[in-house]
């Protein structure tokens, strides 16, 4: 079988124990390991500290591997805010948050995301790094949630923009497929800020917000 790109360069990079831990713990509870690719965590490390990003919202916890990848490229008085629908999902990405030493910087909020993020806009939260991914449906709604909570010169990124090669495939019309086609063109036409669609992996989109 011919290498792919990806897996090529993923394997220059020696093993990390605690993100292997996130995949042995979805493994042991019989979870599906959808967590972000291993290129894209490292990027998302990358972008959190290359930005200086003090405060961090993550939409989607899993098992906690994107919060580990987000958490790392924090400072030490950096916050995670991670909404996650699932509590058994919310304590799974904690434990493993604690057990890489990051769990000092992670909050959690359990329930509907679209609820939690009225409750952060209300509570006057902003943040400077903002990572989607959960369900495909509210993409649009979560950039523009996003948007709201975001301090001028913020980064969103938003992972499975491919949705395993659907959102090329025009027979696909399923509800998730056209909401990320919407997402897929906003990102890269609004002029409230400046957009990039990566193609590798399952696809990522990047957007800076605009002062």
């Amino acid at each position: 079988m011919e290498r792919t790109p990806e897996a090529y360069f993923d394997g220059l990079y020696e093993s990390d124990a605690d993100l292997d831990r996130v995949a042995d713990r979805l493994r042991e509870a019989g979870m599906r390991d959808i967590s972000v690719a291993a290129g894209y965590g490292r990027l998302l490390t990358f972008l959190v500290a290359a930005t200086g990003a003090t405060r961090a919202l993550e939409i989607g916890a899993l098992g906690g591997y994107s919060g580990i990848c987000l958490a790392r490229g924090l400072p030490a008085n950096g916050r995670l805010v991670s909404l996650e629908l699932n509590s058994e999902f919310a304590e799974m990405a904690l434990a493993n948050l604690t057990a890489a030493g990051l769990g000092d910087k992670a909050e959690y909020l359990v329930g509907e995301a679209s609820a939690n993020l009225v409750k952060l806009k209300e509570r006057g939260d902003t943040f400077d790094f903002f990572f989607i991914d959960a369900d495909k449906e509210n993409y649009p709604y979560y950039l523009e949630a996003c948007l709201e909570l975001a301090n001028p010169g913020a980064i969103i990124a938003a992972d499975n923009t491919l949705l395993r090669g659907k959102t090329i495939d025009e027979k696909k019309q399923g509800p998730s497929v056209r909401a990320l086609r919407q997402f897929n063109l906003t990102i890269a036409r609004d002029n409230r800020f400046q957009g990039v669609h990566l193609p590798a992996y399952d696809g990522l989109a990047l957007v800076r917000v605009k002062a």
